[in-house]
């Protein structure tokens, strides 16, 4: 097996593909339309362009349980997923001088640095350095 697409559920799909584009720094994939609201919406890493696709996914606007879900994982400040950086602190200085903001500053913990920023789509994102 391998991982092709994570997807992560976003509340508005246009707003969340300008964040993961233009301050991620990711690069949009594919954008299929579905239907008069909805979009096969995927970005990859700039770095690894043929590597797993995130899919931003407007589940919580079709489906009240993920709604749910998602904000109960956001309000309890857990993260949805993670993204892997070689830097933490870099990446974090370069986000925060970008307008992101972060409900963790990197802190390393055991054998990774971590911290976790607001996607506005909904969603803690956090970033890992193995150390």
């Amino acid at each position: 097996m391998k991982v092709k697409i994570i997807s992560i559920p976003v509340q508005d799909q246009e707003k969340a593909l300008q964040f993961y584009t233009k301050k991620l720094g990711f690069v949009k994939k594919v954008d299929v339309p579905l239907s008069e609201d909805s979009r096969w919406l995927t970005v990859v890493s700039k770095e690894e362009q043929d590597g797993p696709e995130v899919l931003l996914e407007p589940v919580p606007n079709h489906f009240e349980p993920a709604k749910t879900y998602q904000k109960a994982l956001f309000d309890a400040g857990i993260p949805y997923t993670q993204f892997n950086a070689d830097n933490v602190q870099q990446e974090y200085e370069r986000l925060v001088g970008l307008g992101v903001e972060f409900s963790v500053k990197p802190t390393e913990m055991g054998t990774v640095k971590i911290a976790v920023f607001n996607d506005t789509c909904g969603n803690n994102i956090q970033i890992v350095e193995m150390l």
